[in-house]
């Protein structure tokens, strides 16, 4: 059987598709066969090192297990006419989900108003203080592509005023603009769900949280990378930015302890698709490339920087 290389954990129903198909070893053991690695099995977060990518000289293909792969360096893997899949479409729902959870809690005092019944404050000391309605409100998206046309879809519940940014207009029915610091001083809420990279790396610096400003919502579902994290507790610290609700950051586990002592910060542990029925959808998916891979050489999902090898 083939040889494939398994970087970070899969589930027991990934581990036991790929078993009958594939011979499986684990960069975590430290050896592997890397003459006779055909095959990579990975994830969005830990991607594949380029010294371990550089030193499999038939490596054919890499499955990531997730839509973002700004880990896994596509453009020399496209040189050397390696296919990347990622996992698309099927996580669409539950990371706008995610987002729509984010700005209710933030919207709504979430955390403290569910300390305050929880704790007997309530009881105690009488009502909770007010909170901020989340309907009727502009919002904009930096990166309006699947997830974040999923995203607007939800937000017409909230009679959300659309506005986006991306590279190129797109033909729909909400506000564009060119600029991305001009479309956070004209909405309330921004929301990240661009891809990860270089090209968007602290692309939320400290004008854009400045143009948002002092009653405005950041929410981040994207990469911890897009947004300038040292520049947004300063500007939280400050006031300069009204409040923050963020799924990912930029050295993941780790969270600045600053964000952890704020009221007005709703903090998740990445977990925008973290759904037993989203991730069973990703890990089949990651799977059913490598196996269409194995029987005649290409994929479903590649990613654009290697569509052009799936022929």
């Amino acid at each position: 059987m083939p040889d494939l290389l398994q970087i970070g954990g899969i589930t027991d129903t990934m581990r036991d598709r790929l078993e009958a198909e594939f011979t499986i070893h684990k960069l975590a053991d430290g050896t592997y066969p890397a003459d006779a690695i055909t095959h990579i099995a990975t994830n969005g977060h830990d991607g594949v090192p380029s010294d371990v990518m550089a030193g499999l000289p038939n490596l054919k293909m890499v499955s990531c297990y997730g839509v973002g792969y700004d880990a896994i360096d596509t453009k020399a893997a496209a040189d050397r006419g390696i296919l990347v899949t990622h996992t698309p479409d099927v996580l669409n729902a539950e990371v706008a989900s995610t987002t729509i959870l984010l700005m209710l809690a933030s919207f709504r005092n979430f955390l403290a108003d569910e300390a305050h019944a929880r704790s007997g404050n309530w009881e105690a000391n009488g009502n909770a203080p007010l909170s901020r309605s989340a309907d009727n409100r502009k919002v904009g998206i930096l990166g309006l592509g699947r997830i974040g046309q999923a995203i607007a879809d939800k937000l017409e519940a909230f009679n959300a005023e659309i506005h986006y940014h991306t590279r190129t207009k797109k033909d729909v029915d909400y506000t564009y603009h060119a600029n991305l610091t001009d479309m956070a001083a004209a909405v309330e809420v921004l929301i990240c769900i661009t891809p990860g990279g270089p090209s968007t790396n602290k692309i939320v610096n400290a004008d854009v949280m400045n143009a948002l400003g002092s009653d405005g919502t950041l929410i981040n579902v994207s990469r911890g990378s897009v947004v300038d994290e040292a520049a947004m507790v300063a500007a939280l610290q400050d006031g300069r930015l009204g409040y923050a609700a963020l799924d990912v950051f930029e050295a993941e586990p780790k969270i600045p302890d600053a964000l952890k002592t704020m009221s007005n910060v709703v903090l998740l542990p990445h977990v925008g698709s973290a759904t037993v029925e989203t991730r069973a959808a990703m890990g089949g998916l990651v799977v059913d490339n490598l196996l269409e891979h194995l029987k005649n050489g290409k994929v479903l999902t590649p990613v654009p920087e290697t569509a052009h090898l799936n022929g």
